[in-house]
């Protein structure tokens, strides 16, 4: 880590580390510690209020038609696979966004689409939780953090509780090829210890403070927050997905979103080289104008496309009930399959059975009803009937397409 780009406007402290490295023997150098986070809002210039107005009237219009559905909470799975598929490409994990919607969850065909698929069920875990009022806390974290590496290359004795060793993050472009890793890092984040935990520990007391939502614009505080997290650290891994991920909790409980429909890592994925120098620039100058303009710019970006996406859900979720209407079929599980076929994007029959609580007969004719109708169809149509994975054609276009088109 470049010590020399540290100035005295840095909102944290550099602290002497140690250790030994097997080629090059014992070392020594600086991890940053970043301070506990202000109750007011940093000095912003009149150009990131506005981008920050404006992202705040892009999240209202996203929350006030989600609030106007008749089950907003359909279009939370799709929002996670999306968002799962985008975080994940950011850490290197790269999955289509097609194999993420068609993959049986019990049994992904590779590691990279566990790895991603296992973001989905940290996000319908944690949301649960959330409902059910237990507070966001470092324990909460850390089983978020198993839950997202479990079965994958990642998974470790250290799964599921804050690292326990000295990490580096990235390597400098300029930095000597012979030199060691936490001389050639980017960033060298906190050491571990016990006041790694105390520091996550107070960042989340910050976020559900009533005097720090009062004091301070709830982008503004989600963009702080945001920082604090990825500069502490806290994890040996999916420390960068589980940031983004407590974005969208953050908004959940300052009340801007009533449900985590929110998409935000594909906008800072397309522009992942400014995203991690914006945070850097926080760290080593006190930056905080630029990076919270940056982050609200990317949030109100990735409202509009969530909006428009839910949109064109909605109309297609219109359009597949209007053509079961003009058929024979009456039977009301046949509305609630599109419904269904919302919130999974691909599924089994017996998934069908469990999903909307009939028989599995029931589930089956249903099924092959609606794919005669042209409103579902089998993901392979030579795939054998032992688990056969079953899709809406219209609802997948709309959830790989580009929402910004």
């Amino acid at each position: 880590m470049d010590l020399a780009a540290f100035t005295s406007v840095s909102p944290g402290d550099l602290v002497r580390i140690s250790g030994t490295d097997l080629r090059h023997g014992s070392w020594e150098h600086s991890a940053f510690v970043p301070s506990p986070l202000p109750r007011v809002p940093p000095a912003l210039t009149s150009r990131t209020y506005r981008a920050v107005a404006d992202a705040r009237a892009a999240l209202a219009a996203l929350d006030s038609t989600a609030r106007r559905l008749p089950n907003p909470r359909i279009f939370r799975r799709p929002a996670l696979q999306a968002e799962a598929q985008s975080t994940s490409a950011l850490e290197g994990t790269y999955a289509p966004l097609s194999e993420v919607l068609t993959a049986d969850e019990d049994r992904p065909p590779n590691l990279d689409l566990r790895e991603v698929l296992n973001y989905v069920r940290m996000g319908d875990t944690a949301f649960g939780w959330i409902e059910a009022g237990q507070p966001v806390s470092v324990g909460m974290l850390e089983e978020l953090q198993a839950l997202l590496v479990q079965g994958t290359r990642a998974e470790s004795a250290a799964s599921g509780a804050l690292r326990g060793h000295q990490v580096v993050v990235g390597r400098r472009a300029d930095a000597d090829p012979r030199a060691i890793p936490v001389h050639a890092a980017r960033f060298v984040p906190s050491p571990p210890g016990p006041d790694l935990r105390i520091n996550l520990q107070q960042l989340l007391d910050w976020m559900t403070d009533d005097e720090v939502s009062w004091e301070i614009d709830p982008v503004v505080a989600s963009a702080m927050a945001h920082y604090q997290f990825e500069t502490l650290h806290p994890f040996h891994d999916g420390n960068g997905r589980i940031g983004r991920f407590i974005i969208v909790v953050h908004l959940l409980l300052q009340g801007v979103l009533a449900e985590p429909t929110l998409t935000v890592s594909p906008w800072f994925e397309v522009r992942r080289s400014e995203y991690y120098d914006r945070l850097l620039a926080v760290s080593t100058g006190g930056d905080w104008d630029a990076y919270i303009k940056f982050f609200a710019m990317g949030l109100g970006a990735s409202a509009e496309s969530t909006h428009r996406r839910m949109g064109a859900l909605v109309e297609v979720q219109a359009s597949l009930k209007e053509r079961i209407r003009g058929s024979a079929l009456r039977a009301d599980t046949a509305h609630a399959l599109v419904d269904f076929a919302i919130t999974r994007a691909s599924f089994t029959v017996r998934a069908v059975e469990r999903g909307l609580g009939i028989s599995y007969g029931r589930a089956n004719t249903l099924v092959n009803q609606l794919v005669q109708l042209g409103v579902l169809a089998p993901v392979e149509e030579r795939a054998s009937a032992v688990n056969r994975r079953f899709f809406a054609p219209a609802v997948f276009d709309v959830l790989v397409s580009d929402p910004g088109s």
